[in-house]
């Protein structure tokens, strides 16, 4: 490591979880983000500040008035822009270190497969159902940890799903795809910017924890947060031993 960034670090160095040798390996570590929305922002701008060294960003829009109210990866000079470059412009500011891959698309099953393959961790910031049951389906299929969050009105909810581990449920025990769910979107319901900036920056705690290897994550915990009394409840998941996901 180079002075400079051991004084870019350093506050990550001092703690004795992490110290020179976690930073390094963050440094060698790739996250794939999902999602560059309320959800996305925060977990891509932490991710980048603490160094990790690769960051593929995906996401199929263009950064909207309407965004800047939560998605504060997103500058107002960005309207119009696809949000995965925005991010990108956004994130090579903060810090120059970091390999930031930007893909301004949905990314569809065969890609996604490509993309998972390649990550050491995925981080689920996306917005519908469909999405965050093929991010699952592709991490069972590759054993790699997926941490999943999602925010609306004033409630989020996180969790990991470690695929490494065979006792682990993943996303579709807890959210079984044929249950289907309530998928109307923030422009009708509406969303407390706050709300999404905590879920996203847990998801961002978690996903460097799971690359360091270090503390317990939330494997088999579902945390739901009700920002509006500031309430934090947690849930017990298990693995759905008839998945037709994870089971086989």
């Amino acid at each position: 490591m180079t002075d400079e960034q051991l004084l870019r670090y350093s506050r990550h160095i001092l703690l004795p979880e992490i110290g020179i040798e976690g930073q390094r390996k963050l440094a060698a570590s790739h996250a794939l983000l999902i999602g560059l929305g309320g959800l996305g922002s925060p977990a891509a701008l932490y991710l980048a500040a603490a160094g990790v060294g690769t960051l593929t960003l995906c996401d199929g829009d263009t950064v909207d008035l309407t965004n800047l109210q939560r998605q504060i990866v997103h500058r107002s000079e960005a309207l119009d822009t696809p949000k995965a470059l925005s991010a990108r412009h956004t994130l090579r500011s903060i810090n120059p270190d970091v390999e930031i891959i930007a893909i301004p698309e949905r990314v569809e099953e065969a890609r996604l497969e490509q993309l998972v393959a390649r990550a050491d961790v995925i981080l689920d910031a996306s917005d519908n159902f469909i999405t965050r049951h093929a991010i699952n389906r592709a991490c069972v299929g590759h054993n790699k940890p997926l941490v999943s969050g999602a925010g609306i009105r004033f409630d989020g909810q996180v969790s990991v799903f470690d695929l490494r581990d065979k006792e682990s449920p993943c996303y579709h025990c807890l959210f079984p795809e044929q249950a289907g769910g309530d998928e109307t979107p923030c422009a009708i319901m509406g969303v407390f910017a706050p709300c999404v900036g905590i879920i996203g920056t847990v998801q961002a705690a978690e996903a460097l924890k799971l690359l360091l290897g270090i503390g317990r994550t939330l494997a088999g915990r579902l945390l739901l947060l009700d920002a509006l009394s500031m309430e934090w409840r947690e849930v017990r998941i298990g693995r759905d031993p008839a998945c037709p996901v994870c089971a086989g």
